[in-house]
Formats: C-alpha cells, structure tokens, sequence
C-alpha cells in the first residue's frame, strides 16, 4: 500500500536511456534550435503570453480531468502557434469546441444557459466548481461521496436563488451549514477548523512513522488530497540523498534496508536485539535528514506530511517545535501478521522493472521492528493507527488532525464563519 501501481505501465519495458554524448548532443541541437515567436492573449485588460500551464489550471477550475486539461492545452498551442496575437474570445471558442461533452460542471452549466457562478474573495474571482468545494470538505474527515452530494445541493440552492457571484466566506458558511444539517454538527466543526489553518500563523506537520510496508506513504498522499496539503515527503528520499552524500564505508547504516541493517552491526556492540540496533542506528542517521525538513516547514510557513520508517518516537524532539509549529505524530502498524504477508505478496506481484525487495524473507525482522514502533508509541503516547482497511485509516487520521487542532486553539464555531 506504500506504492500506487500504474496500470498502464505494467508489462511495460522503460525506454532505454541515450547515452551521455547523444544526450549531449541533443542538448546542443535544441540550444541552436531558433526560438519560436510567442503567441499573446488579448482582452481588455492588455496582453500577456499564452501559457499551456495557466490554461490547464483553469480548466482543473472547472472541473475538467487533468488528462483531458493537459490535451485540449497542447491541442491549443499547437494551433495558435505563429499567430503573434488572439483574442480572448478566440480562445475560449476554441477551448469549447475541443472539450465538448467534457467541459466539466462548470462548462456544461454555462452552456445551458443558467449562467456561471463565480467565488470571490481576496482580489480573485474563481469559477465555482463542485469537484474543488467536495474536495475541500474531504478535510471534515467524511466519505467522498457525501463531500460530493453536500457540494452539489449547494450549487443547487444557489443556481436557484440565481446567485451569480458568492464571497469565499460566505460559500464557507453554505458549506457548514450543509454539512450540520445533513451529516452533524461535530463534522461541520471540523470543516471549520482546517479551514482555519488553510493560512495559519504556523504550519501544521503531520509525522507518519511505522515499519516497512505497514502503508505509510499511501495514506501520506491520500490524507494531503483531503487535507489540501501540498508538499509530501517520505524518509526513503532523505536517506537516499545521504546514501549519494556518504559513502558505505563512512556510514554503512543508511546503506541498507532498516530490517538487514543490523548486519552492519559490529558484533558486540549492543546488549540489545541486533536487529532492533540497526534499525535504531539507521533511524537516527536519517533523522538528521528529517528535523532538517521540518525546519524548513517552519521557515516557509508550509505544512507538511513526511512519513517513513525512520520517523521513530524519541528520535523526534517535539518540544523543539512546541513554538512554531502544529506536529501531530502517529504510528501506522498492521497488527494482523497475515495482512503484512498478503499486501508484500501483491508488492512483489506488481514489481515488474524494478528490483524485487526481500519483504517476505525478512517479515520476522519487520515484525520485531514493528513492536518495538509500538513499544515505543506507548511509552512517548502516540497515538497508533492499525491500517487493516485503507478508507478506514485516511477517515482516522483525518479526523485526528482535525480534532487534535480544535483542541490545540478552541473558538466558537461563529469566529471561524
């Protein structure tokens, strides 16, 4: 569950890298390549470039897929290409007859001729979207499909009450008010809160430790799609810029996986469990690694999720950031040994054109670390999640993120209106 397969990859042979002098070639031919002439947009406002990457934003405002955004942006440039100048008009003409029937809500409403409805707030004014607003409630920690159904009576009420432009606090209040009467007041109060910390004075940093393969990562992406969280970062990215950084000889822990790490472990040297001490000496040689990033969270007043097998309890001085940050640490384990066995079976089954993983043959050793994550979970009170089902797991976590900062900082629900 740490991994996404792509289904059209598998069976799929990567294509073969050039070699370092053809790859330097093409370089030179690109670089003498002449550069083509730009096209610009006009409307009353004046002209600015075409850009590919503002039209495929607007689009995934309106509710148009991102594959079908990315196309019907490439489609468009290669036609407006050599054309020194477009109107506005042209443009939209253009995305129209490309999208069709895939115009997303937004596009469709219009063409119906019951008019769009635009958010504003803070000098911008945003197309309406169903997709953006059910996404946006995903934080009350409900299932989609209710964000969805709460997002659409809202655009129902206010395309009957023709309202053509809604302030972005007051789409807030339409949306609380939606969740409360159609799920529960406690969910619409947790809508509020993350709200709240969309711009906070600090960031919120979400810690997912947990041993290999207990499904860290796969909960990281999904919770930051729900939570609005942009920047995702595991542990097995730091510990490989270290492994490029310090070599085996210097430093051989971090050159293993954590569960054959203690074999790198002189003999003698620890009283304990070996494979305990590896893992331990890995984990806090990565750390390094990891309060290097939340220090940079903190400096950017950017929230965060990094989950990874070295994020240990006891490793991580969260007085530290007691301050200047929101950190909430949780250990995701997998308690049924059976569920380990089966999801590193499906791993090796979908591994195809990459190195298999001695998952298998080592689950003894990724048990033993993961009772020492619970061990250790209990003694430093951080709180554990057992990810037997995947929607169940996202749901909890959410909802201790969300509950854990409405303790942090109470307010009456009227001040987060």
């Amino acid at each position: 569950m740490s991994s996404v397969d792509d289904p059209g990859a598998r069976g799929a042979r990567a294509p073969e890298r050039p070699r370092a002098a053809e790859r330097t070639s093409e370089t030179r031919a690109a670089a003498r390549e002449p550069e083509r002439p730009r096209t610009f947009v006009e409307d009353e406002a004046g002209r600015r470039p075409f850009m590919r990457g503002i039209m495929v934003h607007s689009l995934l405002a309106r509710g148009v897929p991102f594959d079908d955004a990315v196309s019907v942006a490439n489609t468009v440039r290669e036609r407006m290409r050599g054309r020194a100048v477009v109107s506005r008009g042209e443009l939209a003409a253009e995305v129209r007859g490309l999208l069709g029937d895939r115009g997303g809500p937004d596009e469709a409403r219009v063409r119906r001729g019951s008019g769009g409805i635009l958010v504003t707030g803070g000098g911008r004014r945003l197309p309406f979207s169903k997709g953006i607003l059910s996404q946006s409630l995903l934080a009350a920690a409900i299932d989609p499909n209710d964000a969805f159904d709460v997002a659409r009576e809202i655009e129902r009420g206010l395309l009957e009450r023709g309202v053509r432009e809604v302030d972005r606090r007051e789409l807030r209040r339409l949306a609380y008010e939606a969740l409360r009467r159609q799920i529960g007041p406690q969910i619409a109060s947790r809508y509020l809160v993350w709200r709240r910390y969309q711009e906070p004075e600090k960031p919120v940093i979400l810690l997912l430790g947990g041993p290999t393969g207990a499904g860290k990562t796969a909960l990281a992406l999904e919770v930051a799609h729900r939570l609005g969280i942009q920047r995702v970062l595991s542990t097995d990215s730091i510990r490989q810029v270290m492994r490029i950084m310090l070599s085996p000889e210097l430093v051989p822990a971090i050159h293993a996986s954590s569960y054959d790490a203690h074999k790198d472990v002189p003999r003698g040297a620890s009283a304990g469990d070996p494979v305990i001490e590896g893992f331990l000496r890995q984990a806090a040689t990565v750390s390094v690694g990891v309060k290097a990033m939340m220090d940079r969270a903190v400096a950017e007043n950017s929230s965060m999720i990094l989950d990874g097998v070295s994020i240990v309890p006891g490793l991580v001085d969260l007085d530290a950031y007691a301050e200047s940050a929101h950190v909430i640490f949780l250990v995701v384990a997998n308690l049924s040994p059976e569920s380990f066995r089966s999801r590193f079976s499906a791993r090796a089954q979908g591994a195809i054109g990459r190195p298999p993983h001695r998952y298998l043959e080592n689950l003894d050793a990724i048990l033993k670390i993961q009772d020492h994550f619970l061990e250790l979970a209990d003694r430093h009170h951080i709180p554990i999640v057992d990810n037997d089902q995947f929607d169940r797991s996202v749901l909890s976590i959410v909802r201790h993120v969300t509950e854990t900062l409405r303790k942090k900082s109470p307010a009456d629900v009227q001040d987060l209106l």
